[in-house]
Order: structure tokens, then C-alpha cells, then sequence
């Protein structure tokens, strides 16, 4: 007699290969689902990794050998005479001066226009001016490597330049050629002396010699950083303390660490939400996974009653199913690892390291392999499959042998009512994580809310496709093949769940994000609307330590066709360490107040600095109306009040806005470095932008940036497609699957019911009209489904757009509904639906139906 393992062995050969081999399709579907999940996850990981590296490996050639750094929290930078003060402190061995500032090489281009082969247009770079000396002791990695016939004193001559190899590319040049550099309102022209060979790939640097960086952009007496090596044996804990009681108002102690975790909160967010957004596909194709081996064990029921007769066990037949499931995910697993490589090195070469963000401009990442992330992304797929087959193998496992081989399909009575209550108490569960805070400024309940509640709405199917369907049912319909369709999806809830549960996972996914990504545009667009209410605005490149002067000002303001010329002076400020910096803003108040998109204020007392922030600085720094902070200005830090808070969606880390007027007593810098211009009554703005553009001192011309509100909201519209252009990619697969589950389900469960439909032909029903039941069936599950998928997509939207926005960017959004892609999603989904069931059925009856019912005579 054959023993229970062995003949579990046998029968799980000889089910699997031959369920696989009669139908391949649907197989491969549930394989290529949970391969697409996994290869976005692990492409995901790896480009972010990628970039980080990458931002690390540049952070470490600008810090060297470094062990601390003093920096200005602002461009402005601070008094030189600190210098020396620091270096009698006891503990430091070596000190190195540095100026650090933004600058620009040749015209600038507009945000998104191409560059030929050698033109300069728009290459922004890091302009360092170094003291060789002292660099040779704490950060050699900034040292130039003279070529070209450049002698070994070329660091020393005042119109030598080190650049990085990236720079030399960008701008088409080799060494003995000449560059012309513009940074803190001023422009100069220096000979490119050699490179700087410890430069990381894609860094833009630029070196000079700190004197000549002083004397030839205006910062005379000022240094931006000191860079510090710690003497052997030194107590870095106690030279942190004498350091931080000297240091002056505006200036802050930090490290490469420091550094380091600026650049990780810089993306965090953004690389979160792109990993979350990746594993949402692979649970589709967990739910995938649960309907095609939900509709494959309904279909071989009577198989597994037979085993079960012949002696084999019930935790048997579930290993058998799993093992199914687990060779899915296998497949899976290795085909998305695969995959997700291909992905990365495509990601990183079209889109960049930052995936389209934004965040890490002009850094060049390099893919590694991982193997710990490959393991463990290999195993979420795997996870997936098998707990998706879990389900079906304990169903299969609890049919009673003896009525399952009589028959296939339903085996719950219809006249059992489906318990809506274990789906409610999941979507309570979600609705509640929806309201807890982030953790770690991420917005994990946020996620989990939507999991639970994506949960829910599919356990909610059985019980909400016979709420639906009950009016029909209860009515004789025309025609007939109508009637017969409603009252099967009625009567076998548990089955249409099964052929629901990827329809409405997918499309709820789908709806969710396209109305969450809708929303963020319209509300981008009506910002932009709000916020740029002038005729022409002025932006120049390369002036955050220095801009437009008083005088330069004064001839802009009298260009022939200008009405009104509002001057903004914007500039980085750190306020954390570890976090990104903020945008001070000073600008013109008009009647007390900055023309901003203002969402609350508060009255401020008389004789108070007053600041209006951001959102995001709002959310940051725990901020709102009414409240006192420390802003550094200057050579001081000045109390302020919250005025107001406005909303701000350029600036994900926040902006403080300060009158001009309050600025420049504060800090005695009155220059500028943007304007808004509104025109005279008939004034052509061609003939005023090339007014305005005579008018720039000669230095500042060449990075002046002219803009008219619809040229910049189209151009911004369309850094906001680049920037989602992952999300829309990732939106697009998750429609993909769903219409691939969609035509899996119905074949799979057209098949299963074979002798149904036999059945039916056999009393009369002509084959015609079978084929319109079946088509009927198709298109109402289509409708059910996306009916739901619908509702709890848009519930899933909300969460995106007032919880995990909020919580990942810090900004707020207005629900925007895209009628248009909504109304076709649902007429594709029905179509699918009911074409795939109509096909399926072709095939299905194309047999002898006389045979398929022999076994019921």
C-alpha cells in the first residue's frame, strides 16, 4: 500500500506539472506579478542606495580628512577674525580657512533646455577658495593636480582654477582653456590650471586660492567654513565644548556625519514613499496570487477529494498548495531580481539618482550589487506567494471529500449570508491608524492605515457583491442570459469575491494614486496662480552671497515700461545641523503684508520682527502663528514672531519671509537677488526684459533669468510630470496587472465551470445565450468591482493626500477628482471583464458538453 508521503510526493508532481501544463497562462501571470513587485522594490533600493552613496563619496572629498567643520549658517558667512581664535584652542593640530560659495560658468539656461557639446549654459558648481597650505593638512582631497604644462606654483597664481573632471565635461574644456565664473554678484574669468583628481564622478567643484576667492567676489574678511584636525589623542568631546562657547551668533559646529544625515532627510521622504509605492505592486500581485490559486483549487476539487480518499492527509493537501505558491514565488522572486537590476541601471541612467526628484542634481551614482537587499526583497516576494496560496490550500483542506467529488464551484450555501464583520472592523482599524502621528518623521501609520483598509475592502466583497446584486435578483430580468448571470454572481458570493479580490485591489490602488498625484498637480497650478501675480519676474544664478547692489536696483526701477519693481533678497539659512536648509526670503510688504498665498496669521505685538513661513517649516520646527523663534541674521540671532503661515510648494524644507526693510537693518544687506516686475499700461515685455537686462551691472547680465507667470507655471508643471514621472510609471504597472488579473480571473473561473455550463446547454440553454451569461457575469463583476475599487480608492486618496503628504513633504493639498481617467479606468475594467469572460467561454464550450456531464447521469 502506498504511504500518505508518498503519495503526497506523487500527486504534487503529477497536479503541478500537469495543472501548469494546462494552463500556462495564468501561471505566468501570478509568476510576473510578484516579479514586477519585487523588481520595482529592489530597483528602488538600489538607485536610492546608489545616490546616497554617491552624495557620501562627494561629501567626503569636500570634508577630507576633516574631523570637524565650522560652518556659516548662512551664505553671508562670517567674521575671518574668528579664525584665529579657534586655533588656539587646545586639542585642534590643524586649521583650514575656506570660502565656500554658489556660483555659475557662462550663460544660464532656463530649467530643462538642452546644452550642446561645449556650450557653458546654465553649469552651476561649488566654488571653493582654499589656503594650499593648510588644506595639505586636514582636506587634500581639495588639492589640484596641475596639467597641461601648469607648473607646480599654478595653485598660487590668482587666475588659476582647479575644476572636477565633471565640470570639464560639462563645459566642453580641457586644461590652458579659459572659464568664466560669476558667484555673489560678481563675475571673473580664470584659466583652468589642472583637476581635481579625488573629485567623485558628476561632482561639480571648482577650487581657487582663498585670496584671490575674497578679493574677486567681494568677501573681504570673510570666510564661509574652517575645517578641523584633531590633534593625536585629543578629547574630541572636550574640544567640542570650547569650541561651541566661542562660536558668534550665525555660525554652527558639524561634521561629515552631520552631513551625512542632512542628505539622507534631504530624499527620505521621497525615497520612502517610491519603496512603498514599489511594495503596493507587489501586494497586487500577492492578491493575484491569492485568485489565480483560489479559482485553481475551486477548478480541482474533486482531484483533491480523490487524494483524500486514497489516504491523504488534509495538512498534505494545504503543503501541496503552498508548495505551488512557493514555486510562484520562486519564480517570481528570481525573475524580479533579475529584473530589478535591469530597472536600477535603467532608472539611474534616464532619470538619475534621484529617480526625478530633484535631490541630488548632477550627482553621478554607481550600481553595486547587493545581496542583502536581493535576500531580503527575494523573500518578501516569496512571503507573498505563499501567504496568498495559504488561504485556498486550508479551503481546499476543509471541503468534505465525499460532496466534492460530485462537483465543483461553491461550496458555501447560497442561502448563508456573508458576514460583513470581520471586514468592518478592518476598515475601522485602518480609519484609526489614519489619525496617529508619524514615526520618525514618516508616515508609517499613514501606510499601514492604507494596507488595512485595502484589506477590508476586499474582505468586504462577498458581502457588499450580494448588497449590490439583491434588487436584480430579486426580479425576473430581459433577457434571459441577464437574469441567469445576476442570480449565479448572487448565488456564489464567495466565488465572485475570489474573481473581485484583484479587480479591487488594483483598481483601488490605481484611483487612489491618480487622484492623490491630480490633486498635487491642480494644487501646484492654483499656487502658481497665487503666487506669481506680476507681469515679469527677474531670477539670477549664483548671488546667495551677493546680488543686485542699491544702485543697480535704482536703474531697474527707472527702465522705460516698468510701473512697479519689487526687489527679493533669498538666500539658504540652516537652522538644524541635521537638517536641510530653509529659504530666507526678504520681500517688499505691502500694507504690512507679503503678497503671499497666506492659509493663517495672528496679530503681532508692536515693535516685533515679524516672519511669515512655510508649511513645511511650520510642520519642521513645531511652528504656527503667534509664536517666538531665534532667526540668525547677521551677526546676531534675532527674536521674531510668527505672523503667518503660508503655503509653499517649492520648498519642501521650509522658507521664513521677512520684510526687506527689516532685513537690511538687521544685517546691512540691502542688495537683491530677484524681482518681481509689473509693466507700464501698453509696455511690450520683449523690448522691457531687454531694458531691464542693460540695466544688470556687466558681471550679472550674463546669469540673469527673465520669466512671464504662464512660460514658469509650464515650465514648473512640467518639473512636477518629470519629478512623478516614477509614480506615473509605477501607476501605469499597477494598471497593467490589474487587467492582466482581470483576464486570468475570468478565463480561470470560466474553465472551472465547465460542467456548469454543460449543464445548462444540456437543458435547453443554447450556446448563444451561454456566451452572453457569461459575458453578462463578466461585465457585472467588472462594474461591482469597480464600483468598490472606486469607493475605497478614493478613501485611500484621502489618507494619501491628508496623511502621508502632510506627514512625508509637509505640505496640505485639495482633493482634485479626474473625472475623465476615473469614468475610463471603470469602462476599461467592465470591457475587460466581459470580453475576457465572453472569450473564455468560447474556448470553454467548444468541446463535447455531452461528455462533461456524463458523470451525472
Amino acid at each position: 500500500m502506498t504511504s500518505p508521503a508518498r503519495l503526497g510526493a506523487t500527486s504534487a508532481r503529477w497536479l503541478i506539472i500537469g495543472e501548469w501544463r494546462a494552463h500556462p497562462a495564468r501561471a505566468m501571470v501570478a509568476v510576473l506579478a510578484i516579479a514586477i513587485g519585487v523588481a520595482l522594490g529592489l530597483a528602488v533600493h538600489l538607485v536610492n542606495t546608489a545616490a546616497l552613496d554617491s552624495f557620501a563619496r562627494a561629501i567626503s572629498t569636500v570634508s577630507g580628512s576633516a574631523d570637524l567643520r565650522v560652518h556659516s549658517v548662512t551664505p553671508a558667512g562670517f567674521d575671518e577674525a574668528f579664525y584665529p581664535r579657534l586655533a588656539r584652542i587646545p586639542g585642534i593640530a590643524a586649521l583650514s580657512p575656506v570660502v565656500e560659495l554658489a556660483a555659475t560658468s557662462g550663460q544660464i539656461a532656463r530649467p530643462g533646455q538642452r546644452q550642446g557639446a561645449g556650450q557653458a549654459n546654465g553649469t552651476r558648481l561649488t566654488l571653493l577658495g582654499i589656503d594650499a597650505l593648510q588644506a595639505l593638512k586636514v582636506t587634500p582631497a581639495l588639492l589640484g593636480m596641475p596639467l597641461g604644462g601648469a607648473g607646480a606654483g599654478a595653485g598660487f597664481d590668482p587666475d588659476s582654477i582647479f575644476v572636477s573632471r565633471a565640470v570639464l565635461s560639462l563645459l566642453g574644456k580641457k586644461p590652458g582653456d579659459v572659464i568664466d565664473l560669476a558667484a555673489a554678484g560678481h563675475s571673473r574669468r580664470f584659466v583652468i590650471a589642472g583637476v581635481l583628481a579625488a573629485a567623485d564622478d558628476g561632482q561639480r567643484l571648482a577650487v581657487i586660492d582663498i585670496a584671490d576667492a575674497q578679493w574677486r567676489f567681494g568677501q573681504l574678511g570673510r570666510l564661509q567654513r574652517l575645517d578641523l584636525k584633531l590633534a593625536d589623542g585629543a578629547d574630541r568631546d572636550a574640544v567640542i565644548r570650547r569650541i561651541a562657547a566661542l562660536l558668534p551668533p550665525g555660525v554652527e559646529l558639524g561634521s561629515a556625519d552631520h552631513e551625512g544625515a542632512r542628505a539622507d532627510a534631504l530624499s527620505r521622504a521621497y525615497r520612502v514613499n517610491l519603496g512603498m509605492l514599489a511594495l503596493v505592486a507587489l501586494l497586487t500581485g500577492g492578491f493575484l496570487v491569492y485568485s489565480a490559486q483560489s479559482l485553481s483549487v475551486a477548478r480541482r476539487r474533486p482531484q483533491f477529494a480523490l487524494l483524500r480518499v486514497l489516504g491523504l492527509p488534509a495538512r498534505g493537501l494545504v503543503s501541496q498548495v503552498v508548495v505551488e505558491g512557493l514555486i510562484v514565488g520562486l519564480a517570481g522572486a528570481a525573475l524580479g531580481l533579475l529584473l530589478g537590476h535591469g530597472l536600477a541601471d535603467l532608472a539611474i541612467n534616464r532619470f538619475g539618482g534621484d529617480l526625478g526628484g530633484g535631490y541630488f542634481s548632477g550627482a553621478r551614482s554607481r550600481l553595486a550589487w547587493s545581496p542583502l537587499a536581493m535576500a531580503g526583497f527575494g523573500s518578501l516576494g516569496l512571503a507573498v506567494a505563499v501567504i496568498g496560496s495559504l488561504v485556498p490550500a486550508l479551503s481546499a483542506a476543509r471541503a468534505q471529500p465525499a460532496a466534492a467529488l460530485k462537483g465543483t464551484g461553491e461550496t458555501i450555501d447560497p442561502r448563508s449570508r456573508p458576514q460583513p464583520l470581520p471586514a468592518l472592523v478592518l476598515l475601522a482599524l485602518g480609519g484609526l491608524a489614519a489619525l496617529l502621528p508619524p514615526v520618525f518623521e514618516l508616515p508609517l501609520f499613514g501606510y499601514a492605515a492604507m494596507a488595512l483598509l485595502l484589506a477590508g475592502g476586499v474582505a468586504l466583497m462577498p458581502a457588499l457583491a450580494q448588497l449590490l446584486l439583491a434588487p436584480l435578483a430579486r426580479r425576473a430580468l430581459r433577457p434571459v442570459a441577464a437574469d441567469l448571470a445576476v442570480r449565479r454572481l448572487w448565488g456564489a458570493p464567495s466565488q465572485a469575491s475570489v474573481a473581485l479580490c484583484g479587480i479591487v485591489a488594483s483598481t483601488s490602488l490605481m484611483v487612489a494614486m491618480a487622484v492623490m498625484v491630480a490633486s498635487f498637480r491642480t494644487s501646484v497650478d492654483n499656487w502658481l496662480v497665487a503666487a506669481l501675480p506680476s507681469d515679469v519676474y527677474l531670477h539670477l544664478e549664483g548671488t546667495d552671497a551677493g546680488g543686485i547692489d542699491r544702485a543697480a536696483q535704482a536703474r531697474l526701477a527707472s527702465v522705460s515700461g516698468v510701473a512697479n519693481i519689487s526687489f527679493v533678497r533669498n538666500m539658504p539659512l540652516r537652522l538644524h545641523a541635521e537638517r536641510p536648509s530653509v529659504q530666507l526670503s526678504a520681500q517688499t510688504l505691502v500694507n504690512g503684508q507679503p503678497d503671499l498665498p497666506l492659509l493663517s496669521s495672528a496679530p503681532v505685538p508692536l515693535g516685533t520682527v515679524r516672519v511669515w513661513i512655510s508649511e513645511p517649516m511650520g510642520w519642521l520646527y513645531g511652528l504656527s502663528p503667534g509664536m517666538r523663534f531665534q532667526l540668525p541674521l547677521g551677526a546676531r540671532n534675532v527674536p521674531v514672531v510668527v505672523a503667518g503661515v503660508w503655503r509653499d510648494y517649492a520648498r519642501q524644507f521650509g522658507s521664513v519671509v521677512i520684510g526687506r526693510d527689516d532685513y537690511a537693518r538687521l544685517t546691512g544687506d540691502s542688495s537683491a537677488s530677484e524681482a518681481a516686475i509689473t509693466l507700464a499700461p501698453r509696455a511690450q515685455v520683449q523690448p522691457v526684459i531687454a531694458a531691464l537686462k542693460a540695466a544688470l551691472p556687466p558681471g550679472l547680465a550674463g546669469q540673469a533669468l527673465f520669466g512671464q507667470p504662464a512660460e514658469m507655471r509650464a515650465m514648473a508643471l512640467t518639473i512636477f510630470d518629470r519629478s512623478f514621472a516614477v509614480t506615473y510609471a509605477l501607476e501605469g504597472i499597477a494598471i497593467l496587472i490589474g487587467l492582466m488579473g482581470v483576464a486570468a480571473t475570468f478565463s480561470a473561473q470560466t474553465l472551472a465551470r465547465v460542467r456548469e455550463l454543460a449543464m445548462l446547454r444540456h437543458i435547453g440553454v443554447t450556446r448563444r445565450q451561454l456566451l452572453a451569461m457569461l459575458a453578462f457575469e463578466g461585465a457585472g463583476l467588472g462594474l461591482v468591482g469597480a464600483i468598490a475599487g472606486l469607493g475605497l480608492g478614493l478613501v485611500m486618496a484621502q489618507v494619501l493626500i491628508h496623511v502621508v503628504n502632510p506627514q512625508s513633504f509637509h505640505w496640505t493639498m485639495d482633493t482634485s477628482l479626474p473625472f475623465e481617467m476615473l469614468g475610463l479606468l471603470v469602462v476599461a475594467l467592465v470591457a475587460a471583464a466581459a470580453g475576457t469572460a465572453a472569450l473564455a467561454g468560447r474556448r470553454a464550450l467548444s468541446g463535447d458538453m455531452l461528455r462533461s456531464v456524463r458523470d451525472d447521469w
